[in-house]
């Protein structure tokens, strides 16, 4: 068997047992505080786990510039990715997600098990950089291109997130947030970690042998998960966020100046001018979608909704 698939056999083994792991004794304590805690955790276990044993004679990992710095900037994103949800976690005391579900043996299994098949898809770059055995040649344009953007989207994401915490502590000024980055984008940590994931693929190209490499090709699993979960999967990112009782406390509370900032803010790409860009534009390649936009609740929407949550 070659390395590379030996790296992703023992990952996906590593994954499975760090998540039955959690499950068991999340399940025996009926608690959830530890969920997010551990999906860092098993990222930065992969990481650290692929560069050991992708080390080896022939090609030393420490002579090897594309996977010191793939690894490098894949554990700073995954190491803040832990920090900000274990803080996350106490300062919320739970996550509400799943109050339903923790009690109920086989939904709390998925759950668990979901986590593990989305590191594992997330990874999937980083443990094919780790895992070639292709001797180090140089950096390509590609390559430096792909971790400047790699390293500038964890900049990014951090960024958001710190500006965004800061915002909400000291009061949440102005009901929406336009401070630092979120002046450019109204989801700015989004972004961030869409463009993480692409420039991982980018630059697991140069561990392939071009093209025609089925492997790499396998490794765009891993910025299409992350833009199907935060841009289509309606319980979380810009779909939660743009959803329709998200929204209703900006139209209620400011609705001129939230519907002035959405015409001038990028949904997603923080840039300036914004308000010019052509809607067809917007409803295309800049993710700005028309599901994303508020519908104000009828009678029947509210009823349904109370009735669901009695």
């Amino acid at each position: 068997m070659s390395q590379e698939l030996t790296i992703l056999g023992i990952s996906a083994a590593v994954t499975a047992g760090i998540q039955v792991c959690g499950f068991a004794v999340a399940y025996a304590l009926q608690t959830e505080k530890f969920y997010d805690i551990l999906g860092g955790i098993n990222f930065l276990a992969l990481g650290i786990y692929s560069a050991i044993d992708g080390n080896s004679e022939e090609d030393p990992w420490v002579e090897n510039p594309r996977k010191i710095a793939a690894t490098a900037v894949f554990c700073a994103s995954r190491s803040w990715l832990l920090m900000f949800l274990a803080w996350r976690a106490h300062d919320r005391g739970g996550d509400s997600r799943f109050d339903e579900v923790k009690d109920k043996f086989f939904m709390f299994f998925f759950f668990w098990m979901f986590q593990g098949i989305w590191v594992f898809a997330i990874s999937l770059p980083i443990l094919m950089i780790n895992g070639s055995d292709k001797p180090y040649d140089g950096f390509s344009v590609l390559d430096y291109v792909c971790i400047v953007a790699f390293a500038l989207a964890v900049i990014i994401e951090v960024a958001a997130d710190l500006q965004k915490a800061i915002w909400v502590k000291k009061g949440r000024e102005g009901v929406f947030c336009t401070t630092g980055v979120w002046f450019f984008s109204r989801h700015p940590n989004y972004f961030g970690e869409i463009l993480q994931w692409w420039a991982a693929f980018g630059i697991a190209f140069g561990s392939g042998i071009g093209w025609s490499d089925a492997q790499w090709w396998t490794t765009i699993i891993s910025p299409l998960v992350t833009m199907q979960i935060l841009l289509n999967t309606g319980s979380t990112g810009v779909m939660q966020a743009n959803g329709t009782r998200s929204l209703k406390r900006y139209y209620d509370r400011c609705p001129e100046e939230y519907k002035a900032y959405r015409e001038s803010t990028s949904i997603l790409i923080p840039f300036i001018g914004y308000k010019s860009v052509p809607m067809f534009l917007k409803r295309t390649i800049f993710f700005d979608f028309k599901r994303y936009e508020y519908q104000p609740e009828t009678e029947q929407d509210v009823k349904k909704a109370d009735e669901e949550e009695a």
